[in-house]
């Protein structure tokens, strides 16, 4: 049985089982400490050489390193790695995703090979749960910085300032097979109220679900400078004057930080063109949203080359032409 999540008596941030400070103020949790013995916890095996983890698994015979061949070591994480709460469910299927596919391919523009479309060989099509932190706090962030505004004679001047602000449903990607481009254009399309406890129903055909692997402080980490990036925009564009800057500082107080560990759908596709491979990701949500690598046309690029060159010598001839 999982033990409810409990507020600080002090900030009233959550904190989990398995905690035994306040992941904000660091408020000792006395009533849990007697609690860490139980549960389930992480082991290890650490290669004393090269150091590389690996998670156990009774199909190994020996516990050896497979990079360096020495001999591992069982390690036990006392701090929790953190696990998927919720997931969102796909609202696009497997069909409609593969017709989506085929038509971004057909829409590509003018320095795209002309046969791409007719040419290009699906690889594979996979679901895809990826994994980031929904998160909402409190915050009042102390700042200062140098702007060019007020600077009178000289080229920057002080300024500093107080923000209390909230951070409300903020997707902080952990994943490690999406980029941050890939990342930052598929969060806008997900529908975070729709998260469920239960991972959706699958056949479990070419289906990946990425797990954390981080460890819980770590995570709180990520999160905290997540949290300052946002703050230091949110400063740069709304808070303090002027238009250029430099020197900033901060000093970031957060209230009520709630976590939520989201796996988050999508389509991971695979295609080759003459005989290389290419990558393509769909949002599990919004068939509108696609990212993807696809080939350019180098006679096209050359034609478009060539054309600007015989403009610009035609031009040149016409002023010479005319300066006689």
């Amino acid at each position: 049985m999982t033990a409810a999540p409990l507020n600080c008596q002090r900030c009233g941030s959550v904190s989990e089982a398995g905690d035994l400070r306040c992941p904000v103020c660091y408020l000792a949790i006395p009533h849990l400490a007697s609690d860490t013995g139980r549960g389930t916890r992480v082991h290890i095996f650490r290669c004393p050489s090269c150091g590389p983890a690996m998670e156990y698994r009774t199909t190994v015979q020996a516990p050896q390193c497979a990079f360096c061949g020495s001999v591992l070591k069982l390690e036990a994480q006392i701090d929790p790695v953190e696990q998927t709460e919720q997931y969102l469910p796909f609202t696009l299927d497997r069909r409609a995703a593969t017709d989506t596919y085929r038509g971004w391919l057909a829409r590509q523009g003018f320095f795209q090979p002309s046969s791409l479309a007719s040419a290009a060989r699906l690889e594979s099509l996979r679901a895809l749960w990826w994994t980031g932190w929904i998160v909402s706090a409190d915050a009042i962030v102390t700042w200062t910085l140098d702007s060019n505004a007020g600077a009178r004679r000289a080229a920057w001047a002080p300024h500093a300032g107080e923000l209390r602000t909230e951070f409300d449903h903020i997707v902080i990607p952990a994943t490690r097979g999406l980029s941050p481009h890939e990342c930052a254009r598929l969060i806008p399309t997900y529908r975070v109220a729709g998260a469920v406890n239960e991972p959706p129903q699958s056949d479990g055909t070419d289906e990946v679900r990425e797990r954390f692997d981080v460890s819980r402080s770590v995570a709180r980490g990520r999160i905290v400078e997540a949290i300052r990036g946002l703050a230091e925009a949110r400063i740069k564009g709304h808070e303090a004057p002027g238009a250029r800057f430099r020197n900033f500082h901060a000093s970031i107080q957060l209230r009520g930080l709630r976590t939520r560990r989201v796996a988050f759908p999508a389509y991971a596709i695979a295609y080759r063109y003459r005989s290389r491979l290419y990558r393509t990701v769909i949002s599990g949500q919004d068939p509108a949203c696609v990212i993807g690598q696809t080939p350019i046309s180098v006679l096209k690029v050359a034609l478009l080359v060539a054309l600007i060159l015989a403009g610009f010598a035609v031009a040149m001839v016409g002023l010479i032409l005319g300066s006689m």
